[in-house]
């Protein structure tokens, strides 16, 4: 026991809190044994009492403490689900007290009736060992069922041995002194049990947020590289076909690689500091000569992308650096519009290209980028659609909810 209470010293303070409250526990077990030992070595019980009985009982007192002692910390954790009390270890703790309050039963009628004047709290003191432990390690219906035939046996007992003036005493010391120890030690193991239960609920939210920034890190840098790698091999390729040809315009196109690969650089380690942020006229702006780049007409209809809330323009331009990323990757279309539109309480964006053979392979390919935008869309309510339209059409449909902003109350209101 002693080993395990060192080895908890100087840990954390709910380890230092376990450790009170098993220490705490201990002391309660040998509060008992001192007090049934010291009132049966009072002089009144010396002078009237046989003496082997006196010795018996505090034998037999120590003999429960020192079980008690052993029986207790595994008892708290059977409270805590993480042990299971063994019914030969009830049994043998029962039958201990049991033979412990017939002993000091038999010294009170040896000692006579003025003999033992403190025989209801030595029967206290002799309840408290096992009742401390055992009230720990069953259910509550089954520590009251125990303590009602306890008190009932005893009573039994003490008014064929000692007479009707005993029961009384039996009632006061095992009905209060049990009743006491099971309400002290079950509400000592419940505050400990609700720590313990507080600091794993504290390691689920640090897991969890663990979790979420290893979600956010992959997302963003699905997003951030995936468009910038697909305009690398795009441009990369044009280049190797203008050299093939003799072109000057190969270094142009080469040095144009450089620069989105310094660019990308930058926006990676935006991404591990945590603030990276996409703003929609620069991924518009973006998209645009991307996209024409690749040889696709490229249209942008709309300005209600302008004043919106920082949030929701992040947002937005993360669907249009995935979405044109996608037509890059996935499709080969000849036209892509992009149309910005805005109702009282919300702006919706439209990418429509005419590339839906490939569209409908790409919303169906379970790659990471729609699910992620799904996911960013949202944490501000709002949602992300992908399909055919129609007349060889495959159009991504994004609609955020945008907060109204709040005006100030009037004079009058206030």
């Amino acid at each position: 026991m002693w080993e395990r209470i060192r080895g908890r010293c100087g840990r954390s303070g709910l380890d230092k809190v376990d450790l009170y409250t098993r220490g705490t526990l201990y002391s309660l077990v040998w509060l008992g044994v001192a007090v049934q030992s010291a009132l049966s070595l009072t002089r009144p019980v010396r002078a009237s009492a046989a003496p082997w009985l006196i010795i018996t009982v505090c034998l037999l007192a120590v003999a429960q403490g020192v079980h008690a002692t052993r029986m207790t910390s595994p008892a708290l954790d059977t409270y805590l689900g993480r042990a299971v009390a063994g019914s030969g270890q009830l049994l043998c703790g029962g039958a201990l007290m049991a033979v412990n309050l017939a002993t000091t039963v038999a010294l009170a009628e040896s000692a006579g009736p003025d003999g033992f004047p403190d025989l209801w709290v030595a029967l206290g003191g002799a309840v408290l060992p096992f009742g401390m432990w055992f009230s720990l390690s069953v259910r509550r219906r089954t520590v009251a069922l125990a303590h009602a035939i306890l008190l009932a046996a005893l009573c039994g007992v003490c008014a064929l041995v000692g007479g009707s003036e005993r029961v009384f005493d039996v009632l006061l010391s095992v009905g209060f002194w049990g009743g006491w120890t099971v309400l002290t030690s079950r509400c000592s193991a419940w505050t400990l049990d609700v720590m313990w239960k507080l600091q794993e609920a504290r390691d689920v939210e640090a897991r969890l947020a663990v979790a979420e920034e290893r979600l956010r890190f992959g997302r963003d840098m699905h997003d951030v590289l995936g468009r910038n790698l697909a305009v690398i091999a795009l441009k990369s390729e044009l280049a190797v076909e203008l050299a093939q040809r003799g072109k000057p315009q190969a270094v142009d196109q080469m040095v144009e690689v450089q620069r989105i690969a310094r660019a990308s650089q930058q926006e990676i380690r935006d991404v591990v500091r945590g603030y990276r942020e996409a703003d929609l006229q620069t991924e518009l702006v973006g998209a645009q000569s991307v996209l024409r780049a690749a040889g696709i007409e490229c249209a942008i209809e709309g300005t209600a992308g302008t004043g919106l809330p920082t949030p929701v323009q992040s947002a937005l331009g993360w669907v249009v650096r995935e979405a044109a990323t996608n037509v890059l990757r996935h499709g080969d279309p000849r036209r892509c519009t992009i149309r910005l539109g805005a109702t009282a309480d919300s702006v919706v964006l439209d990418m429509e290209n005419d590339g839906a053979g490939a569209g409908v392979a790409m919303a169906g390919a379970g790659g990471s980028g729609l699910a992620g935008l799904r996911e960013r869309l949202g944490t501000l309510g709002g949602s992300l659609d992908a399909g055919p339209a129609g007349n060889g059409l495959f159009r991504l449909t994004a609609t955020l909810p945008v907060p109204r902003p709040r005006t100030a109350p009037l004079p009058e209101e206030r």
